[in-house]
């Protein structure tokens, strides 16, 4: 059953990527480098969507959901490149790009959405 909750997703997305990078170890160097960044932004997301809900002010919310979408765009970035550098990677990949795809929608449409309340006067 899919997970509709945000920060459940973001969770499972980090997960994915920490089991990802974690069977990688005889990975060539340059592999190495690019999972090691991909470990760094696909397990920010959720982090700061974490944060984002704890966050103390709409400011504060606003500036956590941004972080989490960059580091979204950033983690399926490194995931592409991971696939034209190591082709033997493309189907464990997949399903990390696809997630990572819809996450970047869903933040998108939250940012844009947190964004228009100003504009309504919420």
């Amino acid at each position: 059953m899919p997970t509709y909750d945000i920060q459940e997703r973001a969770f499972e997305f980090a997960s994915g990527i920490v089991r990802f990078c974690h069977n990688l170890g005889d990975a060539h160097p340059v592999t190495q480098r690019l999972t090691r960044q991909l470990l760094n932004s696909g397990t920010s997301v959720g982090a700061n969507l974490e944060e984002a809900d704890a966050g103390q002010t709409k400011p504060d919310f606003r500036a956590k959901v941004a972080v989490a979408r960059k580091e979204c765009f950033e983690a399926h970035y490194w995931l592409r490149l991971i696939v034209v550098s190591e082709k033997r990677l493309a189907a464990t990949t997949a399903p990390l790009l696809e997630e990572a795809k819809q996450l970047k929608a869903i933040l998108t449409t939250i940012k844009k959405n947190s964004d228009a309340d100003d504009e309504r006067g919420g």
